[in-house]
């Protein structure tokens, strides 16, 4: 096959050139020429991509037939869940994390559940056959009818893809695939965005379900060019520490499911195991209460889940006091010990606060506003808060305390774990709960500040 000759366009104007320089000479930037094939090739590939000629008439909401989408479970409740229920035939998943995370761990265990009634293939850049195979023995997988190919040419890929047909295709890693029509190298921005392009292509011509691994930067972003994320229809994020023992995968994108939603694990000897209650593993278990330390429901994509929000509030020997958040957004702390100080008349100007989120989850959600504020007055006075209060609830710059989405089913959720009073904001206030709890619905900060006299 005669090679498509390549061109280079400016990232910063788009201008084009025949050859790589280091300068543009219509905009003057350095080193922003980047390879990319010629408008014809791109014509050629879009006409027979599939998606041009499937419908070719325009038509309205009315004229289009609603169909099921139907889903293919992984056998994992928790990537089920991420996924919105199940894997949809012809559906592009983007799966990254840091090294040594378990993302070649949790798709080699669902792709040799899944190889047991569909076809499925494992394309492999980074590991030979034999270490993918020692990796399933030592997990106790039972991969027999698991098909494995070594290859990291996207051409090469789709032709066997092509010859066998399979309904799950996984690509470990995207970094690694390179296509004979550019010249640079493997994990360039040209050709991941071309190479990504093809297998997304085949994708959706063949009604392949495809995971794309995907190496991430050392500010923990995807690796290669944006474009890649908007290519596919999900982006998963696998989340914690590499010595820790419990591993977060977090949907960031779902054309088919909810976004944020979240899936826990437990990394053991024998792989990925799913965390069926997480709220648990996110609470401290103490003998004796300790002060600085509250519980919040947060909610994550469509499930609440209990999280222990802790604090150290300190005399600061430095001229500015450190502010530092773990699992939480640290320009929010800073803003809720002013309202604190001026609403609540507590003012920590003279102090170090650090606040932490247990578990390594990572909160994003203005819920935890309220707890936070209570752990900090915990920790600044040395009180510890009662064992089975539960707070949650937004604060506003005027000390007002906002309500928050699906205040029920996070008063269920901790009720459910033994939590017997509630601290929540008053348009929250549930207007039937158990007998044997109580249930606080605070308007502003002062009010909620007097329930802990």
């Amino acid at each position: 096959m005669a090679k498509t000759k390549t061109q280079y366009a400016c990232t910063d104007c788009g201008a084009v050139f025949p050859k790589w320089t280091g300068q543009c000479s219509d905009c003057g930037q350095w080193n922003t020429l980047a390879e990319q094939l010629p408008a014809a090739a791109n014509t050629r590939s879009a006409r027979h991509s599939g998606y041009a000629g499937k419908t070719g008439a325009i038509q309205t909401m009315a004229d289009v037939e609603l169909q099921e989408v139907p889903r293919t479970s992984t056998q994992l409740q928790e990537l089920d869940r991420v996924l919105g229920g199940g894997l949809v035939p012809g559906s592009v998943i983007l799966i990254g994390g840091d090294p040594g995370i378990g993302k070649s761990t949790i798709l080699l265990q669902a792709m040799c559940v899944l190889s047991q009634r569909l076809e499925a293939l494992y394309v492999t850049g980074e590991e030979s056959l034999q270490q993918v195979t020692m990796r399933a023995k030592r997990l106790g997988l039972n991969g027999d009818k698991l098909k494995l190919l070594p290859e990291t040419q996207v051409e090469l890929m789709v032709a066997h893809a092509d010859a066998e047909k399979p309904s799950i295709m996984v690509v470990d890693s995207i970094q690694t695939v390179y296509t004979e029509q550019l010249q640079s190298a493997p994990g360039g921005v040209s050709q991941v965005r071309e190479s990504a392009a093809q297998l997304v292509r085949y994708a959706k011509q063949n009604n392949t379900a495809l995971f794309l691994v995907g190496h991430v930067t050392k500010d923990g972003a995807l690796a290669g060019p944006r474009v890649l994320e908007h290519m596919v229809d999900a982006v998963l994020y696998f989340e914690g520490e590499r010595d820790g023992r419990y591993r977060i995968l977090r949907a960031v994108k779902n054309r088919f499911g909810a976004v944020n939603e979240l899936g826990v694990f437990a990394m053991t000897e024998t792989g990925l195991k799913e965390v069926k209650n997480p709220s648990a593993i996110f609470l401290s278990s103490y003998e004796q209460q300790v002060a600085g330390s509250t519980v919040m429901v947060t909610w994550e994509g469509s499930r609440p889940m209990l999280v222990e929000v802790q604090a150290l509030v300190d005399e600061s020997h430095l001229s500015n006091p450190r502010r530092v958040t773990v699992g939480l957004e640290q320009n929010r702390l800073a803003m809720l010990l002013a309202v604190l100080s001026r609403h609540g008349g507590v003012s920590t100007f003279d102090q170090d606060v650090f606040v932490n989120a247990v578990g390594g989850v990572r909160v994003t959600e203005t819920s935890a506003d309220l707890a936070l504020l209570f752990a900090v007055l915990s920790s600044l006075r040395n009180r510890p808060l009662p064992r089975e209060l539960i707070v949650f609830g937004e604060v506003g710059l005027a000390g007002e305390i906002r309500p928050v989405p699906n205040g029920q089913e996070r008063l269920k959720e901790a009720f459910k774990h033994g939590f017997k009073k509630a601290i929540v904001p008053y348009a929250n206030l549930p207007k039937k709960y158990p007998k044997d709890v109580e249930v606080v619905g605070v308007k502003n900060l002062q009010e909620a500040l007097d329930q802990l006299q």
